[in-house]
């Protein structure tokens, strides 16, 4: 594939249709057809499936958009720092992270970062697990900060911290009135859990069950903070990790300490054919210590 058949691909698949992508592209429809059709005829697979006048991606399509996207996020990297080269910013750091890392762990050691590196630019996504390791494999992004383990051969894992469980209520809950959390209470209580995708779901998955006593599931979330959110709101109580339950302030939330809260690690992550810079390890240092 050439360039002008990658791009003209890129935007049928990304507008739905070639008339859209004609328009996308400035130029015209039949052009934008002939040239799909000579690529199918090229590549020797249909790309699209043609119902009532529509366009329809084949799963080949959509294995080849995959490889394409990777592409241009690679392209996307290197315009970035071509353009900070040009104006002087030499110093630059892509920072990943799972979701409850990144709501004050990775933003004020990012912050102690900045106030030492006055003239770097940090470059900071909270993404799921899967595609964190996706991007430090494939060397676009420099380091990250996950609260789950992260299994690839070729990344280094180190863990620098805990996490523990705290209990979210809604205010006036009558668990919120005692001093102590009564787990033999809270647990048979309507619950906020998380979905399986969430980093933190096994973890605090089998703590439940190891206390032997079926949850009675009300909502199902991704992230502590929505946990939080839910429980703030009355949807029931849930049990988060400290990080988000820190991170969330809204009204009508309460926290308690868990008795004999179990911990959990936080890792720092790297690729281990990529060593991070000196702004890398110094902001690892601060992370670590924080």
């Amino acid at each position: 594939m050439n360039l002008r058949q990658i791009e003209v691909f890129r935007a049928v698949m990304t507008t739905g249709s070639t008339t859209n992508a004609a328009r996308l592209l400035h130029v015209s429809q039949p052009g934008v057809s002939r040239l799909i059709r000579h690529l199918e005829i090229r590549l020797g697979v249909a790309l699209f499936e043609r119902r009532n006048g529509r366009l329809v991606p084949t799963p080949e399509a959509r294995t080849l958009q995959g490889a394409i996207d990777q592409v241009y996020r690679g392209v996307q990297h290197v315009q970035n720092v071509s353009a900070h080269l040009r104006f002087g910013d030499h110093e630059t750091l892509r920072v990943l992270s799972s979701a409850n890392t990144g709501l004050q762990l990775v933003p004020r050691a990012t912050a102690a970062l900045l106030a030492e590196f006055a003239h770097s630019k940090v470059f900071f996504e909270s993404l799921p697990t899967r595609e964190i390791v996706q991007l430090l494999v494939a060397e676009e992004a420099d380091v990250a900060i996950s609260s789950a383990p992260l299994d690839h051969p070729v990344l280094q894992v180190r863990e620098i911290g805990h996490w523990t469980l705290m209990c979210a209520l809604p205010q006036g809950h009558p668990l919120a009135a005692t001093p102590t959390l009564d787990l033999d209470l809270a647990l048979p209580e309507r619950l906020i859990v998380y979905s399986p995708e969430a980093p933190q779901s096994r973890a605090i998955d089998a703590w439940i069950e190891q206390r032997g006593i079926a949850r009675q599931v009300a909502v199902e979330v991704r992230s502590g903070y929505a946990a939080c959110a839910m429980a703030a709101s009355g949807a029931g109580i849930a049990f988060v990790d400290d990080l988000s339950a820190r991170a969330h302030r809204a009204e009508g939330l309460v926290l308690r300490d868990v008795p004999d809260a179990p911990r959990f690690p936080i890792f720092s992550v790297v690729n281990q054919n990529r060593p991070p810079s000196r702004l890398g390890q110094r902001f690892l240092d601060l992370v670590a210590t924080a």
